[in-house]
C-alpha cells in the first residue's frame, strides 16, 4: 500500500509512518519543517532499506500547499491507499483573552489542511474504488471543552465535524474514513512533562490503533478511535 502521512516529522505522525514502513508498505511524509522531515525520512529508509520513502516539506495551513501535495504525490501514484490528516498545532489560550488571528491559525492547521488536502485527493481516490481509507487525527478536545482550549477545541470540533460527513459521502465508493480521537499523548504538546510514571500515553499506542483499523476487511470500517490514558484525561 501507498500511505501519505501528514505531519510526519515527529510525535504520532511519525510513530505511524514507522509502523507501516515496518510492515513493508511505501510512505509519502511531508511536514512543515524540512530539516527534520528529513532526518526523520533518513532514518526510516535507513531502518527499512526496502521500502520506499518519500519526504517533502509542505506548509499545509495553505491551501496552495496543500494542493502541491497533493500533485507531488500523484507523480509517483495514481492516489494514496491511506491518507493520514495528521498535521497539526496546539496553541493555548481561552475566546476571551487569545491573541488576535490565533483561531484563524488553528482552523488552517488542524482543519483546512485536511479539508484542502482531501478534496484535491478524492477524485483520484473515489476513481479507484474500495479499499483507500481516510484518516483524520482528531482529539479529546474534539469531544469536550477544557480550560485553555480555546480556537485549539474549536478547530478540532470543527475537524470532528469534517470527519463524521466526509464519512457519509465516501459510504457509497467504498472509502472508510476513521476519526481519530486521541486523549494525552507524549508529543511536542506535552514537551518537558515528566512521563516517568506512564501517565500518559505513547505516540506508538495511537499508531498501533491506525494500523490496525487500516488492516480490516473491506467490509469493515473502524469509524472512530476513542483512547484516554489508562488512569483518564489530565
Amino acid at each position: 500500500m501507498n500511505v501519505l502521512i501528514t505531519g510526519a516529522s515527529r510525535g504520532i505522525g511519525k510513530a505511524i509512518a514507522e509502523i507501516f514502513a515496518a510492515n513493508g508498505h511505501s510512505v509519502f511524509l511531508s511536514s512543515r519543517n524540512e530539516k527534520v522531515l528529513m532526518e526523520t525520512a533518513r532514518q526510516l529508509q535507513s531502518k527499512y532499506p526496502a521500502v520506499s520513502v518519500k519526504a517533502k516539506a509542505f506548509d499545509l495551513g495553505s491551501k496552495e500547499q496543500a494542493i502541491a501535495l497533493a500533485s507531488w504525490v500523484q507523480e509517483s501514484v495514481q492516489a494514496p491507499d491511506i491518507l493520514v490528516n495528521n498535521a497539526g498545532s496546539f496553541e493555548p489560550g481561552s475566546v476571551y483573552n487569545e491573541p488576535d488571528g490565533v483561531l484563524e491559525s488553528q482552523m488552517a492547521t488542524n482543519l483546512y489542511s485536511a479539508y484542502h488536502l482531501t478534496r484535491a485527493l478524492l477524485p483520484s481516490m473515489m476513481k479507484e474504488g474500495k479499499g483507500r481509507h481516510i484518516f483524520n487525527m482528531c482529539s479529546i478536545a474534539s469531544l469536550k471543552a477544557y480550560n485553555n482550549g480555546g480556537a485549539y477545541s474549536i478547530s478540532k470540533f470543527a475537524l470532528y465535524g469534517f470527519s463524521q460527513n466526509l464519512r457519509e459521502e465516501m459510504k457509497p465508493y467504498g472509502i472508510k474514513v476513521t476519526a481519530v480521537l486521541p486523549g494525552a499523548v507524549l508529543t511536542d504538546s506535552w514537551e518537558g512533562f515528566d512521563n516517568s510514571n506512564k501517565r500518559i500515553m505513547e505516540a506508538s499506542d495511537i499508531a498501533q490503533l491506525v494500523y490496525a483499523a487500516s488492516q480490516l476487511s473491506i467490509q469493515a470500517c473502524v469509524e472512530e478511535i476513542l483512547v484516554r490514558p489508562q488512569l483518564g484525561d489530565l
